[in-house]
């Protein structure tokens, strides 16, 4: 009588173990599943590799028919964007433009700059029409390459990253304009790659 108890009371000891056990049979298999899923071999060796859910892993043991990892590309910024903000006569404010689609380019060219992980030197450079005197348009083109740099800042480009703000007011006219066209009233903007 004693040993059956004790036999009994063995079963009864290790039926918890084996239900445990088999409990984390198919845990161990659905992690062996899990790392098969989504560690291969890379080749080149040591490249990421993308799973079947868009995950990136990188690994030594597995298939390695998958696509590698690709960093999504950032369109650069161009080194130099005329904005042609056709400023009505004499006028410098954003209110004055003429024309709207142009505020819409400068809008792109932000999100395009604030999109690209390489920081930017912007400089500014504003310019008129032929008429007036040199020192007023100087001034005038000042007023408007500020203009544009209060916008970009407005708009989340950093104030360091704008270099430089001046004026060439009317002293570099485009040629194939006249002189006196609503063209020649423009922000040039100039980026190059800093640190």
């Amino acid at each position: 009588m004693r040993k059956q108890n004790h036999t009994s009371r063995l079963a009864s000891l290790a039926a918890p173990f084996a239900v445990a056990f088999a409990l984390s049979a198919p845990l161990a298999n659905a992690a062996s599943d899990y790392n098969n899923e989504h560690f291969w071999s890379a080749q080149p060796e040591g490249q990421a590799w993308v799973t079947n859910y868009g995950e990136c892993w990188q690994s030594l043991h597995g298939s390695g028919e998958l696509e590698p990892c690709v960093a999504a590309p950032v369109a650069a910024v161009p080194k130099e964007f005329i904005v042609r903000l056709n400023f009505e006569f004499d006028k410098y404010r954003l209110e004055n433009i003429v024309n709207d689609n142009e505020l819409r380019r400068l809008d792109d060219y932000i999100a395009q700059v604030k999109e690209t992980p390489v920081r930017e030197q912007i400089s500014l450079t504003g310019h008129t029409d032929a008429k007036g005197s040199d020192a007023y348009n100087m001034a005038l083109g000042q007023r408007r390459a500020e203009t544009v740099r209060d916008y970009m800042v407005s708009k989340g480009i950093s104030p360091s990253d704008i270099t430089s703000v001046e004026s060439r007011g009317k002293r570099e006219m485009l040629p194939e304009y006249d002189i006196f066209a609503v063209e020649q009233r423009r922000v040039k903007i100039n980026a190059e790659y800093g640190g």
